[in-house]
């Protein structure tokens, strides 16, 4: 194998698994050291820089950070990521003194942004700093889209969501709220828009075409129009029997939702095996936690309506078989059919995108399941100045993806508006290595490898939270156990640099190394390397870090995967060959933009 190039940016930053994992790229290590050190401003400004939303995401993010997290690899749980940025939010001091400063000076341009949701309002957060006048149109009578819509306020509260919303709209943001654009020909193209961002969401629910669907009426309900109907406090109360249809977060949020309104009896039913539902598993313990029974393997097959008034379903019974490949089958059982009793039915297996308001002659051109042609890079649709974003872009995905969506199609929409190419002119990440030392064996990091549980944190209590649904069930950690959990991290962007020139091959670090992830060998190809490591290397997805020749003809073979970052080859290397140099990666924001 060839050495390894550490000056390549992606190299490190695929090291640092949290932070790869996560579609805005946090630099997770860098805000949970500064959580540990008290310093919660300065790690809030670290989340909102990349991700917008810190408060918000630490109460809601579906944590795509936490399963990549190598403290998962010493101990059952991963570190609490996402629980740890509300830590930086809840305790945050004055936060707009860091903030972009209005008014800005103009640039002549003007940009709509159509949907007032996570992807719209990180674009205008990168945007409008550079001059351009932002004009953002929603809907509804506030800024945030899905996340006002569809995440209950006692997973969510509003003073949260609109403290973040307003850090972007007092940005000098033009908003048109209450305006539902009916036509982007007439609405927005005919008004001299330079460039058009589309982060509508997925707005339109499924709908089930089953017998007894019509005639149910309105006591079965499209899960994301319930929960924005209870949101904008359109609907207050539903039925004492519900049954909730879906297996995912959607579903989670009607079920809680649907107890706080008066449902003693709710139930989630599910065509899939439990193991199956795309819910979050964390969302599925707290819907289970407040007495809601979830029943799997149930295809719904019929409503059950007499005299113009909803009995309840009727189900199936299937089972689930799958081949050597993982392809599910759903096979049924024959057992007899099963009718659940039922007030009213919410279903919620799914979303899809609706653009009636966008018109067939405006150049842009529609694929499958009704999604805008894309270039997945920059978000530019067949019209060129028209982007698009979050769930718009390729369907139902999630905040913190809306978020990242943001921040390319604003470095895009700047490069457009710039007359300069919107693929090859793209700004590479910006990337720090730095030295951690103090002495000859101290480094300015602390990180011991121990076995440590993951904390938990605390519930408001059951009997008050289902009582009010605007009362928030997560209380957040204390400043000890924020401590306490910032601590597990393994400090896995604190990376192990090595020198060849400097090595002795005395073989040392591979005697101290815990994890017996250093090897010195004879070179080979990949394939026949990662078969004579100290340790098994099975995890193909994680590079091996070669260095060049030593003297002796070997090389040194580090597996990325089993390293853990203690530093205990640095401590022990009597000639400094191995040094700990901290890794900060940053993709660039459109307001970076030389």
């Amino acid at each position: 194998m060839k050495p390894t190039n550490i000056a390549d940016p992606e190299y490190f930053h695929k090291v640092v698994d949290c932070q790869y994992a996560c579609p805005a790229h946090t630099p997770v290590p860098e805000y949970i050291r500064l959580i540990a050190a008290g310093k919660y401003t300065e790690a809030y400004m670290v989340n909102w820089e990349s991700n917008v939303f810190p408060g918000v995401l630490g109460r809601t993010c579906d944590r795509p950070c936490e399963p990549a997290c190598r403290r998962g690899r010493v101990d059952e749980e991963p570190v609490a990521i996402c629980r740890l940025k509300r830590v930086a939010a809840d305790n945050k001091g004055d936060v707009l003194q860091y903030m972009p400063k209005v008014p800005f000076k103009s640039n002549g341009k003007k940009i709509a942004l159509i949907g007032a949701g996570p992807a719209s309002l990180t674009v205008a957060r990168d945007l409008a700093p550079l001059g351009y006048e932002i004009h953002l149109y929603d809907e509804w009578h506030k800024g945030g889209g899905m996340m006002r819509s569809q995440i209950p306020s006692f997973r969510l509260p509003e003073e949260v969501l609109d403290e973040e919303v307003n850090f972007v709209i007092d940005l000098g943001i033009h908003t048109h709220f209450n305006h539902f654009v009916s036509s982007m020909k007439e609405e927005i193209l005919s008004k001299g828009y330079d460039a058009v961002f589309v982060g509508t969401g997925a707005p339109r629910g499924r709908d089930l075409e089953l017998p007894g669907r019509k005639d149910a009426g309105s006591n079965v309900h499209i899960g994301v129009e319930f929960l924005a109907n209870i949101a904008f406090e359109h609907k207050d109360k539903i039925g004492k029997k519900v049954i909730v249809l879906g297996g995912g977060n959607t579903a989670m949020d009607c079920c809680r939702t649907s107890r706080r309104l008066g449902g003693d009896d709710v139930k989630v039913i599910v065509r899939s095996p439990f193991k199956d539902m795309k819910a979050s598993a964390w969302e599925i313990e707290d819907a289970q936690g407040e007495d809601i029974p979830i029943m799997n393997n149930m295809p719904p097959k019929e409503f059950v309506v007499e005299n113009g008034t909803l009995k309840g379903m009727i189900f199936g019974k299937i089972k689930a078989e799958y081949d050597h490949l993982g392809k599910r089958n759903l096979i049924p059982t024959g057992e007899p059919d099963v009718f659940v009793k039922a007030d009213d039915v919410i279903i919620a297996i799914g979303q899809d995108n609706a653009f009636p308001w966008i018109e067939k002659d405006l150049g842009i051109e529609f694929g499958k399941w009704n999604l805008p042609v894309l270039d997945r890079l920059t978000f530019q649709s067949t019209n060129p100045k028209v982007f698009f974003g979050g769930d718009a872009a390729f369907g139902p995905e999630n905040i913190i993806t809306a978020a990242a969506h943001g921040h390319q199609a604003a470095i895009s929409i700047h490069l457009f508006l710039e007359n300069k190419d919107i693929q090859k002119e793209r700004p590479a990440p910006t990337t720090n290595l730095y030295r951690q030392k103090m002495g000859i064996h101290e480094w300015m990091y602390d990180s011991p490898v121990v076995n440590d549980d993951r904390y938990k944190v605390t519930h408001e209590e059951k009997s008050v939270t289902l009582k009010n649904r605007k009362v928030e069930v997560e209380l957040g950690f204390t400043h000890l156990e924020g401590f306490k959990e910032a601590q597990r991290c393994l400090n896995c962007d604190v990376q192990t640099v090595f020198n060849t020139s400097r090595c002795i091959e005395c073989d040392a670090c591979v005697d101290i190394c815990p994890t017996d992830c250093i090897t010195f060998t004879i070179n080979g190809d990949e394939e026949d390397l990662r078969t004579r490591l100290s340790a098994p290397s099975n995890d193909l997805t994680q590079d091996l870090f070669v260095s060049d020749l030593l003297p002796t003809s070997r090389i040194m073979v580090k597996d990325e995967d089993v390293c853990l970052h203690c530093g205990l080859c640095a401590e022990r290397c009597p000639t400094a060959a191995w040094d700990m140099q901290k890794y900060l990666y940053s993709v660039t924001k459109a307001g970076q933009i030389l």
